[in-house]
């Protein structure tokens, strides 16, 4: 279809752009129906509003418009004669079809950069096929046409057979290829099926061979058999049997040649490693023991922690190689709280004899290694649960680009997370995942090899036997997903597809191939792309990313109308998603100098994936994990030293950038449990220029539910209740709407009536709905309910089209009381608005049960609590007014948060209005670059008193949310630092001893409140002026971090704040060493500090 007003599969939201750029009453196109298969929609615009009307096809294949009562129908034969018919005026419409929006012209598509010039290796054609099925229609015709088509298809090979070194091959080889290429190919296609020419080639070329394979397997047999683990007694070896040279029985000996050369080596070597009787996988977790202080009457005194996961004891001994002093079984083990102040601090809520808890507090070496104990902790607590079903699984996703060549022997570093970046301490190698997902990009192995490749891998590093769930192929982008052999009859309705977006989204070479299965009750997906290379491809590749989401169909068929993002419990994003460092070309050198430095947090904020996240372009409401480790491509093969940036081609010098294509992004519902445990790319696999990516989750899972009600017992039948809801919508469309209701938890989909009431105001519309229907599950138990959600779809009356798509956790804090919520909409990728109301649910007494991932937390330290605090205030805030617009909550939300959104001047006083209390200053984390440090107190720069060697720093113009990190994890901690630094404030009363700050314990409090007629900007802190110590509450004195102050006046002496003197830290770049005074001696009785006043 070539019509001008024709616009394909564009969404419905950007037709409604289209129609308002065009401004013009009148303005009409039709695009394909989202709703309805091998239906149109007709959208038209009139008065700032677009109307939408579906063209339906009746099974005569006529086209009718779906219009209102009172309009007659009418029956088209094309889509052109109904266009036609409707540019007349009163037929119906809202008003007569006049000015047509021509469609968008795509520019010409240029051939992948990392694409020879050669054309793409298309996958062979069945030419039988085709032959057969053009027979039918014209029998004379087609086969004039084949005769034609076999004579270039020799001549196409005969070139190619030129084309290639053939120095090699044996003269009477050659000639009988040329004379089958110029003879007999012709023939072979028309009976390609017995292939009898070809059979004659091939004998002619494997004479010999057949008689050598034959010599040569009972020598390798004898061999193999040499070296069986297990040979049962009285076995003789057999002859072997013989036949004639026939292909089929030379490929079967080659393929048993094949199969004992690969495997032999491999037996020889693991027979006289491990011996013949011993299994060549490594046995279960060994003890492991950890050194560790523990604090004892404020003493710190050094400790070992012994976990015997097998036998489920975590013992507690004095001394590494001495006797066992206490142990304490899995049951008696109650909780593990993780310090979020300091990474290394860990607290054991053990339970006595008594049946009291005491609480255990110890510090690790590292982060790392606090991390390796807790995962060891969870595994002896999940073994020894006594659960029938697991509450929460681990799974291990990996992305590799193999740049079309064959991987190295041993890649098992991959599988254990070894490399760069967030890693695993080496105390969890033993420690195995329970699902493993691979995605490869330019794989040129083929399915068997490579699940052959990945199980003995697997057998190298684990104990336990690991099932193939799936494989899937588009061209060179593959999926493979293996599980543990004890969960195979936990995984259901395994589904996969694929979706090509390559040229004209034809071609196989850029897409993506995905895979869905239920384990239990929870539903899993993963995708693996491939998408557009080149830096300045950036809407080419959105244009990927939104075609998968639209046409990769998986999952539950009943979930059709929700956004894929939304048909899974937890979804993984995974490949080489081709998204560069954007910097120009001549900064290679500098941006490799960075590399080496280890200076990634500089680059990331040029990163083109997250700049378009943080516009909410692309992966809308995904997480990804700090990135931590270097950019993965483009390195020097053989080599993991040396980027290679640059490439000579014809057009000339082409730049690849370093950058970190490789990633892995991921989606749950919401209050699902999800811990990125590990992010990171390898160091030792260099056979390709991209660096293999690992990232490893522990995600919470449900079971199927057995009620302990009476199921026909309607007294314990429960609903679920939702009252005062609205939506806001991002549309200019005129129609009504109604919500559906989906949820595993209900038997069938559920349908509200139409909205009550609408309030349109400059494209964004507010719809309120009345009395919706109350919802009854299949299992009114409150335990289940709790672990439930409900999907919400807004669509259209007129069109049933989906304006938008949510999800709302059912886990309530009161369930018994109405609970306000609030989901954010979204459709195809895009955020199209809001729905938020109250909620109840009623449902049989009862509670949650304790989850095994809730077995280690993290402790709510002061930062944590303050942030509660300016939650807890903003909801009582909001709930005494009503927000507008789906944009002014977001603004709002983002302020409370420490993000800085819209201009400085637009923010008022009511930022500062929430006060916290701190009793240090936080430091800034130790990978922040130097001049990014805003929770560092600098003297200003027109100050007339500074520190010796302190130089103000100005940190780049950018603003909070650049450095604010994506991933809902616990280390975004910087930037809402700098807030919490601007609004905390605290006035010292003018009378109350002095108390100045102690460089050798940091600050003691924050600065005081700024003026309340002032409006300061949510910026980073600017360095302030020395002024006179100030007085502060407190009983013991410490020096102060400065020189001795400027003399003052009385007046301003007292209420004055005293700042402490920036910290030296280590600079890269030349200059003065920044030298760090000496603390004075502290003031001693209240009469000297009265005379320093004096």
């Amino acid at each position: 279809m070539s019509y001008s007003w024709y616009h394909g599969n564009i969404t419905r939201s950007r037709a409604e752009d289209l129609l308002s750029q065009a401004g013009k009453d009148g303005s009409y196109l039709v695009r394909d129906s989202e709703s309805v298969c091998r239906a149109y929609a007709l959208c038209v615009l009139y008065q700032s509003c677009v109307y939408t009307y579906r063209i339906l096809q009746n099974t005569e294949q006529q086209l009718s418009v779906q219009a209102s009562e009172g309009v007659p129908m009418r029956f088209f034969t094309t889509l052109l004669e109904l266009i036609d018919f409707y540019r007349k005026e009163n037929v119906g419409l809202v008003t007569h079809l006049q000015f047509p929006i021509q469609k968008e012209e795509e520019g010409p598509e240029e051939q992948d950069e990392e694409q020879d010039q050669a054309p793409p290796n298309v996958p062979p054609r069945n030419l039988s096929t085709f032959a057969s099925v053009e027979v039918k229609d014209t029998p004379m015709t087609v086969e004039k046409h084949l005769i034609g088509n076999f004579q270039l298809l020799s001549d196409m090979l005969l070139q190619r057979l030129q084309d290639i070194d053939t120095r090699s091959v044996p003269d009477e080889h050659l000639q009988a290829i040329r004379q089958y290429l110029c003879q007999h190919v012709s023939s072979d296609c028309e009976m390609v099926r017995n292939g009898s020419q070809l059979k004659k080639l091939l004998m002619t070329l494997c004479t010999g061979l057949y008689s050598e394979v034959t010599r040569t397997l009972p020598s390798l047999e004898s061999l193999q058999t040499t070296f069986e683990q297990q040979l049962s007694p009285g076995f003789k070896q057999r002859s072997p049997i013989p036949g004639d040279a026939s292909t089929s029985n030379i490929i079967n000996k080659l393929s048993q040649l094949t199969s004992l050369v690969s495997s032999l080596e491999e037996r020889v070597r693991t027979v006289l490693a491990d011996g013949a009787a011993v299994k060549h996988r490594r046995s279960l977790i060994p003890p492991i023991i950890f050194e560790v202080k523990a604090d004892s009457l404020g003493i710190s005194q050094k400790t070992h922690l012994k976990v015997d996961v097998e036998t489920g004891k975590l013992i507690i001994k004095k001394s590494k190689d001495g006797p066992d002093d206490k142990f304490y079984p899995s049951k008696k083990i109650l909780q593990l709280i993780k310090s979020q102040k300091f990474p290394n601090k860990l607290v054991i809520v053990l339970e006595t004899e008594k049946e009291k808890t005491q609480r255990k507090e110890y510090v690790f070496a590292d982060s790392k290694k606090r991390e390796g104990f807790c995962q060891l902790l969870q595994q002896m607590k999940n073994k020894h649960s006594g659960q029938p079903e697991p509450d929460m699984l681990t799974i291990f996703t990996g992305t590799w680009n193999m740049g079309d060549a064959a991987p190295p022997k041993e890649i098992s570093s991959w599988f254990l997370c070894k490399g760069q970046g967030k890693t695993r301490d080496e105390t969890t190698d033993y420690i195995e995942h329970d699902i493993y997902v691979i995605g490869t990009q330019e794989d040129p192995l083929n399915e068997k090899e490579w699940v052959d490749i990945l199980q003995r891998s697997l057998n190298e590093i684990t104990s336990s036997e690991y099932k193939l769930i799936t494989i899937h192929t588009l061209w060179n982008i593959r999926i493979v997903i293996l599980a543990k052999q004890e969960h195979a009859h936990r995984i259901s309705h395994v589904c996969t597809n694929s979706v090509k977006t390559g040229i004209a989204n034809t071609l196989g070479n850029k897409g993506a191939v995905g895979a869905s299965f239920m384990f239990n009750g929870t539903s899993f997906g993963f995708i693996n792309s491939h998408l557009t290379s080149g830096s300045e491809k950036k809407l080419r590749r959105k244009q990927n990313y939104f075609n998968i989401l639209r046409f990769l169909v998986m999952g539950d068929k009943k979930l059709s109308p929700f956004n894929l993002t939304h048909r899974f419990t937890h979804l993984f994003w995974l490949g080489d998603l081709n998204y560069r460092i954007q910097l120009p070309n001549s900064d290679a050198e500098n941006i490799v100098q960075k590399i080496k430095m280890q200076q990634h947090q500089e680059l990331l904020p040029y990163d083109q994936l997250n700049m378009e996240r943080k516009e909410s372009q692309i992966f809308l409401h995904f997480n990804e994990e700090e990135i931590t480790f270097p950019p993965t491509y483009r390195f020097e093969r053989g080599s993991r030293e040396r980027y290679c940036y640059t490439k000579q081609k014809a057009t000339g010098m082409k730049y690849n950038l370093p950058s970190w294509c490789d990633r892995v992004l991921w989606k749950s519902y919401p209050q699902m449990h999800v811990l990125c445990q590990s992010y990171g790319c390898t160091e030792d696999i260099t056979t390709s220029d991209h660096s293999p990516v690992f990232a490893t989750f522990q995600v919470g899972v449900t079971s199927q539910f057995v009620s302990k009600n009476n199921l026909g017992d309607p007294d314990s039948q429960g609903y679920i209740e939702l009252m005062n809801c609205r939506a806001t919508l991002h549309t200019k469309s005129h129609t009504k709407f109604y919500i559906e209701f989906h949820s595993s938890c209900l038997e069938n989909t559920v349908k509200s009536s139409e909205s009550a009431d609408q309030d349109a105001d400059n494209g964004t519309l507010v719809v309120k709905f009345g009395v919706l229907p109350k919802l009854t599950p299949i299992i009114s138990d409150r335990e289940y309910l709790l672990d439930q959600h409900l999907l919400i779809c807004i669509k259209s009356l007129d069109t049933d089209e989906s304006y938008g798509e949510g999800c709302i956790a059912l886990r309530l804090e009161n369930p018994d009381e109405q609970s306000q919520f609030w989901t954010p909409l979204a459709h195809h990728g895009e955020e199209t608005g809001c729905f938020q109301g109250e909620i109840c649910l009623h449902a049989s007494e009862g509670k949650q049960r304790e989850k095994l991932y809730d077995f280690v937390k993290i402790e709510k330290d002061e930062t944590v609590t303050h942030k509660q605090l300016k939650s807890q205030n903003f909801q009582n805030w909001e709930q005494s007014r009503s927000f507008k617009s789906f944009a002014e909550k977001s603004s709002l939300t983002a302020r409370l948060r420490g993000v800085q959104v819209g201009p400085p001047e637009t923010l008022t006083s009511t930022d500062h209005s929430i006060t916290t209390f701190s009793g240090q200053v936080k430091q800034s984390p130790p990978g922040t670059p130097l001049g990014f440090r805003g929770n560092e107190q600098r003297p200003k720069p027109s100050s007339p008193v500074q520190v010796h060697g302190d130089t103000p720093i100005t940190p780049p113009a950018r603003t909070s949310s650049a450095a604010q990190k994506f991933s809902h994890s616990n280390t975004t901690r910087s930037v809402q630092g700098v807030h919490q630094q601007e609004s905390c404030r605290i006035t010292a009363p003018p009378d109350t001893p002095e108390m100045v700050d102690n460089p050798l314990y940091g600050a003691v409090t924050s600065a005081l409140y700024p003026p309340q007629a002032q409006n300061r900007p949510l910026k980073p802190p600017e360095p302030k002026a020395r002024t006179s110590p100030a007085i502060r509450p407190r009983s013991m004195t410490c020096s102060s971090t400065d020189k001795k102050p400027i003399p003052a006046d009385k007046t301003t002496a007292k209420n004055t704040a005293f700042v402490q003197a920036p910290q030296s830290h280590p600079r890269i770049e030349s200059g003065p060493a920044i030298q760090k005074p000496r603390p004075p001696v502290p003031a001693k009785i209240q009469a000297s500090r009265d005379s320093q006043h004096t």
